[in-house]
């Protein structure tokens, strides 16, 4: 049996385990600690913010915004559909109800025409969302300059779902910086790495301290355990920010090798006759986090489904795009805006998207195996 190549495998620089032996000389290896602070601190500068706030996850960087910005019961908040269930999850744990925005071309991302015409019905209603989640598919930044304006244009905050993202820019501009709060995960198959972990980042800093405190079971300035507010097990440890400094230190280093192999794809398939590869928008730098591309119906035979299922048999990991928020079993009833009312985006990439392995440890030869494939398969 040929190697196993994966999707997005994890990809250590070496010099993790210095932090991590840190952490145990020092017997810092309960949450909290100098890596935490020092990651912190880091991701900060890297990603251009006042602030940053390490938690257990990216979800819980989300959940934490929300809870930051008021989020009840009975509110609405509009959300990007083409993503992973992770950005929508977190608004049901605090009883609002989601509104799932569709795709547009270019980005792949949420459509600021869709956008546009649910903020006009809401307000219509009277109903306008508490907040607005916009997520960076794949890498790739969203419209955030169009996006941005229609949100300040109705005075609602923006949360930005970087979660995919890190690294990547908008105009010179990193992403995850733009909106009130940007959450970016180091889950294992990100283009970094704590094993499991996310960060909220922001400018206001006095959010982000009272981030902390929710995130660690909101305690009471008191002698004995008090508390007054409803909290969560929410930060990182220290062992796992020190693998997290380690990771943060090659981050430019992993975009460029993720970038060498979307273009290797390109070079090889990019001139099949139905084959489209996920844009990068002028004026963006993209991570490219996973080479994702489309098949059109009408020139290629083979569906992603088949070709996945080719790719499987020679142990090689493949995905479909995500799955739109607003055909999920959980979500069946949302409110949903497509980009227009005869194109539905998010369906149409879900239907003929693939994901390629992309990791930034793959191998040249690796690759090449995954693309004598495709091409045998595709013509």
């Amino acid at each position: 049996m040929n190697k196993r190549i994966f999707l997005s495998s994890p990809h250590m620089s070496g010099n993790e385990q210095k932090y991590i032996n840190e952490a145990f000389e020092t017997n810092w290896i309960a949450p909290l600690g100098p890596n935490v602070n020092a990651f912190e601190e880091e991701l900060a500068t890297y990603a251009g913010t006042a602030g940053a706030a390490a938690t257990s996850s990216g979800t819980a960087a989300i959940h934490l915004a929300l809870e930051l910005l008021g989020v009840e019961h009975s509110d609405t908040i509009f959300c990007s559909s083409l993503t992973f269930v992770a950005s929508a999850n977190p608004i049901l744990y605090t009883g609002a109800e989601p509104v799932f925005i569709d795709s547009e071309e270019e980005t792949w991302n949420m459509s600021p025409v869709a956008l546009e015409r649910a903020f006009e019905e809401s307000q219509a209603a009277g109903n306008l969302p508490k907040a607005v989640i916009v997520v960076n598919l794949y890498g790739q930044s969203a419209k955030m300059d169009e996006l941005m304006a229609i949100c300040e244009q109705y005075e609602v905050p923006v949360i930005e779902d970087a979660a995919e993202s890190l690294g990547s820019f908008y105009k010179g501009k990193k992403s995850g910086s733009f909106g009130q709060f940007g959450i970016y995960s180091f889950n294992g198959n990100k283009i970094i790495t704590t094993s499991g972990g996310g960060m909220l980042v922001s400018d206001d800093v006095d959010a982000l301290a009272q981030s902390r405190f929710l995130a660690t079971q909101a305690r009471d300035a008191a002698p004995h355990y008090q508390h007054s507010t409803v909290g969560y097990n929410y930060r990182m440890s220290n062992i796992l920010a020190g693998v997290g400094r380690a990771q943060l230190e090659v981050l430019d280093e992993r975009v460029e090798a993720r970038r060498a192999v979307f273009e290797r794809y390109v070079a090889a398939l990019g001139a099949i006759d139905g084959v489209e590869f996920m844009p990068e928008l002028e004026g963006t730098y993209s991570n490219r986090w996973l080479t994702a591309l489309t098949l059109d119906p009408k020139k290629i035979r083979v569906t992603p489904y088949e070709l996945m299922d080719v790719l499987a048999a020679e142990n090689i990991e493949a995905r479909p795009v995500w799955k739109p928020l607003h055909l999920q079993p959980l979500f069946e009833g949302c409110k949903f805006y497509p980009h227009t009312e005869d194109d539905v985006v998010s369906e149409r990439l879900f239907a003929e998207g693939i994901c390629l392995p992309s990791g930034s440890n793959m191998t040249v030869e690796q690759q090449g195996r995954v693309i004598e494939i495709l091409k045998k398969h595709l013509h």
